[in-house]
């Protein structure tokens, strides 16, 4: 019995490992399957039982990267119990993973062109996820009085974008530094719905 067989979610995962390690250092375009094949240790067969073709494979890599942001975002905010602060909390999550896992930032850099709508869906189905994921904390935010009332449905997106902005032109250029990019950004973020939490601590 093939290891395959005995444990597929373990193939499953190398196989999304050496396919992340693969279109880091090659891009999308010029991957190849027999490449990821060679790198996961496993079989033509073994990748095609998961993922039909290479594109499936890259954005399966797209969920995975979201699911490792989710994950970080809920422990990040697990010891607020606060409307600001489990924003604050969630987007220093965010610009922290992105900052410590560059190969897993790298697939986002592909082009837009290359996979056509089914990146785009699939990107955007990302940034709302995010962008949904924050605007629930705004609005608790709003309702216990951290905040002013505000539009949270533009405000969540606005927010994401430009993470996604600086994001995608550090993996580009490597510049701005991620420390760079949370020193800066998370106060004009706060500061744009009027939360100063600087003051907030003068005043506990």
């Amino acid at each position: 019995m093939s290891q395959s067989t005995r444990d597929p979610e373990n193939t499953k995962e190398r196989i999304l490992d050496a396919a992340l390690d693969v279109f880091s250092r090659k891009g999308y375009h010029d991957t190849r399957m027999d490449e990821i094949v060679d790198e996961s240790h496993t079989s033509k067969g073994s990748i095609y039982f998961h993922f039909p073709n290479k594109e499936r494979l890259f954005l399966a890599l797209v969920d995975k990267l979201a699911d490792l942001l989710e994950r970080r975002v809920s422990e990040a905010i697990r010891e607020h119990d606060k409307g600001m602060a489990k924003v604050q909390a969630a987007l220093e999550a965010i610009l922290e993973t992105f900052g410590r896992y560059r190969r897993p930032a790298k697939i986002l850099r592909v082009q837009a062109s290359g996979l056509g709508p089914a990146f785009e869906q699939k990107r955007q189905e990302v940034n709302d996820r995010f962008a949904r994921l924050i605007e629930s904390y705004l609005i608790e935010a709003v309702e216990v009085g951290d905040i002013q009332p505000v539009d949270t449905d533009v405000v969540a997106y606005a927010w994401m974008g430009a993470i996604y902005q600086l994001v995608i032109r550090w993996v580009y250029t490597g510049e701005p530094q991620p420390q760079r990019i949370i020193e800066t950004l998370l106060p004009v973020l706060l500061r744009s719905v009027d939360y100063h939490p600087e003051a907030e601590s003068v005043h506990a």
